[in-house]
């Protein structure tokens, strides 16, 4: 899984502000229109007020007008690696359940497509009336 994905996906993570926690997270997202946009994690010393990886990418990508997406790569210092959080997960399923998520570790890589890891989602169908 040598890709340039990966490699900044890995880039980004060495700027994560991780004081708290020592947990570094990069993460590199690609929009279908072959745009890719990155995040690391950023904490607080307010926990909740910490920013993964995977939102600080999301955030870029729609700053940018990007609202569709083809896969994200989550790179941190775990093996197995770590999925995306509850809350990246839901965040990334408003815009479609078809994204590809690889997350890799030192030694490890595992995949997914995201309605794998967030069955019977919350999505906006929910909010329609009866």
């Amino acid at each position: 899984m040598a890709d340039a994905m990966l490699e900044a996906a890995r880039a980004v993570q060495r700027l994560a502000y991780a004081p708290y926690s020592g947990f570094r997270v990069g993460a590199a997202l690609e929009g279908t229109d072959g745009r890719v946009f990155l995040g690391c994690n950023v904490e607080n010393a307010s926990y909740g007020l910490t920013i993964c990886a995977e939102r600080a990418a999301l955030v870029s990508a729609v700053s940018a007008g990007v609202r569709q997406f083809r896969r994200i790569v989550v790179v941190s210092d775990s093996d197995p690696p770590a999925s995306p959080c509850g809350a990246c997960r839901q965040m990334l399923a408003e815009f479609g359940l078809a994204l590809l998520v690889e997350a890799v570790g030192p030694a490890q890589a595992q995949r997914w497509v995201l309605s794998e890891l967030l069955p019977d989602a919350f999505t906006s169908h929910r909010l329609e009336a009866p």
